[in-house]
């Protein structure tokens, strides 16, 4: 469905993002999308210590990767990519069926903002970030797949790098 500007207004008026992803999911062959509804409600951790000695590690539903690492693929794709803290941006690149990717191949931050965490550090605002980052496509269609798959392998990242945050930069 395309979407029309406005007139008078120099961007374009906002998604219907329900009715977009009904017909993203029915172009690719499923009959309808069902959205996946939790009831239980997670409670809110506050930190154990400021953000300026607080290490963080960026996960990202982007599709981002590393030049060199195998590409995300379109259906279901519940693999994940590590990106280490020192990867140059210029080296990240972006493979998603979910969304237009201009803007994040123009500049990766808008969808893994990882240049900005660094200044966040340089600036003594956040103390400093994980050895590794992660990244996977979002738009998993099978939430079973998703809570079986994609889930434990973040998590055993975060075991494995212990931030004491995580940001989550969905697309």
């Amino acid at each position: 469905m395309a979407r029309q500007l406005v007139p008078g207004r120099s961007s374009l008026p906002p998604a219907d993002y329900l009715e977009e992803t009904r017909a993203l999911y029915n172009s690719l062959g499923y009959d309808s999308y069902r959205w996946a509804e939790r009831t239980e409600v997670t409670p809110l951790t506050p930190l154990s210590k400021p953000l300026s000695d607080s290490k963080i590690m960026l996960i990202g539903s982007g599709g981002i990767y590393r030049q060199g690492q195998v590409a995300f693929h379109t259906k279901d794709d519940t693999s994940i990519r590590l990106i280490a803290a020192d990867t140059p941006t210029s080296e990240l690149r972006t493979a998603h069926f979910a969304y237009d990717q201009t803007d994040a191949r123009d500049d990766i931050n808008c969808v893994f903002p990882l240049e900005r965490l660094h200044q966040l550090v340089d600036q003594g605002f956040i103390g400093g970030l994980t050895a590794m980052h992660a990244a996977f496509m979002g738009g998993i269609y099978s939430t079973r797949r998703l809570l079986s798959e994609t889930l434990p392998r973040l998590l055993d990242q975060c075991q494995e790098h212990k931030p004491d945050l995580v940001l989550l930069v969905p697309v």
